[in-house]
């Protein structure tokens, strides 16, 4: 199918781009190796937007008249209208994003069309487009972050009364409350959240006027082109520029990090769930085909398993950067499939999470369950401490009781005062009651970051109050940004 001819001239000739020099045809091997649309044609908004920011530059510049950027702008806006209705059609030749744009754009318009691109080079404009299609979308995981850190404190607030057993080596350690432990995961996303923040200042930078390489020729204001574009600032340097994929090794490795997050957060709850310590609703979990009683955590284990997956793009792209020599080389082609793969996965991965906590039910008698005495070993020590007996000794002699509650077969909390007062004088009548109550325990763990219920809260409350004050009102203003303007 190809459209059909709107200047009422012959069809025009598909040639390359960059065709001049060369004499016959390519490989078509070569041609589906070298051909990205299949891939980059998710940019089209992007690519689009940026040419109608260009146009106006080159206006500005007086490199086109008003009535050619008006011809041009129009033009862009009937070739973005056929993208939105899906009739755009691809035909021969369309390599890239930018081939077929310019190429439909030209049917459009004519010669004006031809002028687009002075002064302009694929090095550049696919910079421009990756980085204004990562800016957005960046911008629309941030919000989904902050969806997940609300459900979370939305989660410790309501279950702010549950203990649990907190472990060290997967060994019951000391007990803490069960929204403790879901704003220790929290805590870790609140670092995704923030490092996402620093990055996408560093996204949000212009490459677009620095040519192929060494610049632009007709006194383009590039300053003028950012502030068009949301850009927060202009590159500084074109031979870097247009080789500069940091902001994707980057991006890959925040969402990298950010998913070794998730995934420890999914083993937890998979351990969880094997305790029979929570509840994993039925949206987020599946059968067997053989076993009828079978429910599997497998959003849970997708989420543990994505890790691997984005980990692999990382390191993948971290070695084709390693040998690149100035400037551009199209082996940085290979940055979109690992960097779109990476967002499709993080905007899922957000929304699965946000959803498995929305609709996670504890169990609080099975949590209870978890605890034990042992646990409360250092609230014996600690005891002593508060009788004025040195640290390092209370330990020692708590960790004799430990023996003793061993050999005599029986819990530690049912050792008597007198049997504990032949490790130390200082053990009086109150220390069973003192020591072995786990939720004296924990609210003895009351400065900030600890698991006493105020502490606890003081956490919620920080992080509500950096999700609503700071990073939210951020992504939606950059979401705001980069709306398309094809005015």
């Amino acid at each position: 199918m190809q459209h059909p001819d709107t200047s009422g001239g012959p069809p025009p000739k598909k040639a390359k781009l960059w065709g001049g020099r060369f004499r016959g045809d390519t490989d078509p091997v070569m041609e589906k190796f070298n051909n990205s649309l299949r891939f980059d044609k998710r940019m089209w908004e992007e690519d689009l937007t940026g040419s109608a920011a260009y146009a106006r530059a080159i206006h500005r510049a007086g490199i086109i008249t008003l009535e050619e950027r008006d011809v041009i702008l129009r033009g862009l806006d009937k070739v973005r209208q056929e993208w939105e209705s899906g009739t755009f059609v691809v035909v021969d030749g369309d390599e890239d994003i930018h081939t077929a744009n310019e190429r439909r754009l030209t049917e459009f318009v004519g010669d004006a069309g031809k002028k687009l691109h002075t002064g302009r080079s694929r090095n550049d404009q696919v910079a421009t487009d990756v980085r204004l299609w990562l800016r957005r979308h960046l911008a629309t995981a941030g919000g989904e972050v902050c969806t997940l850190l609300e459900v979370m404190c939305d989660i410790a607030e309501q279950n702010i009364e549950i203990l649990m057993a907190g472990y060290t080596h997967l060994q019951p350690a000391q007990p803490v409350r069960f929204s403790h432990w879901v704003m220790s995961h929290a805590s870790a996303i609140l670092r995704d959240a923030q490092r996402l923040t620093d990055l996408m200042n560093r996204v949000n930078v212009l490459p677009l006027g620095c040519g192929a390489l060494a610049g632009h020729a007709f006194g383009i204001d590039r300053d003028a082109l950012a502030q068009d574009l949301g850009f927060g600032e202009v590159s500084l340097n074109s031979l870097d520029t247009v080789c500069d994929r940091d902001f994707v090794a980057e991006t890959l490795w925040w969402a990298s990090m950010m998913q070794v997050h998730l995934s420890q957060v999914s083993e937890d709850l998979i351990v969880l769930n094997l305790q029979r310590c929570v509840e994993i609703s039925d949206a987020y979990a599946t059968g067997s085909s053989l076993m009828p009683q079978k429910k599997n955590p497998d959003a849970l284990e997708l989420l543990r398993g994505k890790a691997g997956r984005l980990l692999g793009h990382q390191c993948g792209f971290m070695a084709t950067l390693k040998g690149l020599p100035r400037s551009y080389n199209k082996d940085l082609q290979e940055d979109k499939e690992p960097l779109f793969d990476t967002i499709d996965t993080v905007h899922d991965v957000l929304q699965i999470s946000a959803g498995v906590f929305a609709t996670l039910k504890p169990r609080p008698m099975q949590l209870l369950e978890t605890l034990m005495p042992e646990m409360l070993a250092t609230d014996l020590a600690e005891y002593l401490v508060r009788k004025g007996v040195p640290f390092r000794e209370t330990h020692h002699i708590a960790g004799a009781a430990v023996k003793m509650a061993e050999d005599l077969q029986t819990p530690l909390s049912s050792l008597t005062v007198e049997q504990l007062q032949t490790l130390h004088s200082s053990f009086e009548d109150d220390v069973i009651a003192e020591v072995f109550d786990f939720e004296k325990s924990v609210e003895r763990k009351s400065s900030i970051g600890g698991t006493s219920k105020r502490s606890v809260m003081a956490t919620v409350m920080r992080i509500r109050q950096f999700v609503d004050g700071d990073l939210r009102p951020l992504f939606q203003r950059l979401n705001g940004d980069t709306s398309c303007n094809m005015s």
